[in-house]
């Protein structure tokens, strides 16, 4: 199947303000591709850009934005397999002394997934569980259940441990939350942002935006996990992944900018 999807986001910046930029896709999703100069980031005015690789292997832009408005936009076709999210139920969690060196810094407390505040709560709920896949999908249940979802709960600087207690957020939230509760668990979780379109589900009345999910480490390699909808899903398109929403924020200004528009298209190109 084919995916069409981009982007367009206008800024306005009251002074010239260097920026970094995450809207690129992960290199991973690169080869799917149907026109791969598509992709490239087009500015409106135009402006010297340059990209490079950060620490988890995400493509960032460097800009420096100038004074006014600055519109970033994207729009390509992407090939997809059209497969679900992989279920492996019978994926075994990994004892940490086995973990590779690299896979370490994801058991890790970080911005957003605050582990010493919900390690406790984590091993009182799952302790006496299941191990490896099992486990993973109990804490997705769990979060599934607790959070309530809606645009209008969005906050900037919920952790994971607001959303617990505020058992409010968007999927982000959902994200962050299981990512520290399998951190705690000592299962490897990384958090991943992208595209996922209404493809193979009812059409959600909302605007699209991007979204938010979640890998776990079973077996020795990454799984998605999707503790918001819960389900396997079609059509993910990776942009980046990190520790948590900290590490892939769709921008990041060295000083003061406001969104001025913000417009996601995600949609399965039907044969004519």
């Amino acid at each position: 199947m084919q995916i069409r999807a981009g982007f367009e986001i206008t800024y306005e910046c009251p002074q010239p303000t260097p920026m970094v930029l995450m809207l690129s896709l992960h290199p991973t999703r690169v080869p799917d591709l149907v026109v791969p100069a598509a992709a490239a980031l087009k500015f409106d005015p135009p402006l010297e850009a340059r990209d490079y690789r950060d620490i988890h292997g995400n493509t960032c832009t460097r800009v420096l934005a100038p004074a006014g408005r600055i519109t970033v936009a994207s729009d390509f076709i992407v090939n997809d397999s059209g497969v679900p999210d992989i279920v492996e139920a019978d994926a075994g969690q990994l004892p940490v002394q086995e973990l590779s060196d690299d896979v370490l810094v994801y058991l890790l407390g970080s911005r957003y997934c605050d582990t010493d505040h919900l390690s406790s709560l984590a091993w009182s709920l799952f302790g006496a569980g299941p191990s490896g896949w099992a486990r993973v999908q109990a804490i997705c249940d769990y979060v599934n259940r607790h959070l309530a979802f809606g645009y209008q709960h969005a906050s900037p600087t919920r952790t994971a441990w607001d959303g617990f207690r505020e058992q409010r957020g968007v999927c982000r939230d959902f994200a962050h939350l299981a990512i520290t509760l399998c951190r705690c668990m000592n299962i490897p979780a990384r958090y991943c942002t992208g595209y996922l379109g209404d493809i193979g589900v009812p059409v959600a009345p909302e605007p699209m935006d991007f979204s938010a999910w979640f890998e776990a480490y079973l077996d020795g390699r990454w799984y998605t996990f999707d503790a918001r909808h819960n389900v396997p899903r079609i059509g993910r398109i990776l942009m980046a992944r990190g520790r948590d929403a900290t590490d892939v924020a769709l921008s990041t200004s060295f000083g003061q900018t406001r969104l001025a528009a913000f417009n996601v298209i995600t949609d399965e190109v039907v044969a004519a």
